[in-house]
């Protein structure tokens, strides 16, 4: 018996979510034998999608760590609140490499979106509310643009 099936998946049907609208607090930079760490604390933010509206509390925040090879590996954690009051913990995994020119960019302040960039991330939902319990199962994507006091997600459901 075949576990895996022969017939190898080319692409994956995708649909938009929301979007992640997310201020930072001043980012703390400073380097560490792993890497350069990178830690940036939610200030505020918003959820808007058809389906799930909402704002992002502040406390949560980004680690990343960029290494010598310039990948930003993410670990970001947040709380988020929709729109009629139910509590959802967003967990996101991802990579970002800039181009040295955007790394230069980025550092000077300005914001980098996706076509100068490669930033992915895996957003992950876990909620104990019944309205939202669609969240729990759901694997969605991300395309992102950055600055140092922001991040834009586009943020798309896995089908």
């Amino acid at each position: 018996m075949t576990l895996v099936d022969t017939d190898p998946v080319t692409s994956l049907p995708v649909e938009h979510l929301c979007d992640f609208h997310i201020e930072f607090q001043a980012m703390h930079t400073f380097t560490t034998p792993v890497g350069t760490r990178m830690i940036a604390v939610v200030e505020r933010g918003t959820v808007e999608g058809e389906r799930l509206r909402g704002e992002f509390l502040p406390g949560g925040g980004d680690w990343i760590v960029v290494d010598a090879d310039r990948v930003a590996r993410l670990d970001v954690r947040a709380t988020m609140r929709t729109h009629d009051g139910a509590l959802v913990y967003v967990t996101t995994t991802g990579r970002a490499l800039l181009p040295a020119e955007a790394a230069v960019r980025l550092l000077a302040g300005e914001t980098i979106g996706s076509q100068d960039m490669y930033a992915r991330t895996a957003p992950l939902f876990e909620t104990g509310a019944d309205a939202y319990s669609w969240l729990n199962p759901t694997v969605t994507l991300a395309v992102n643009e950055l600055s140092l006091r922001h991040v834009h997600y586009r943020v798309y459901q896995v089908k």
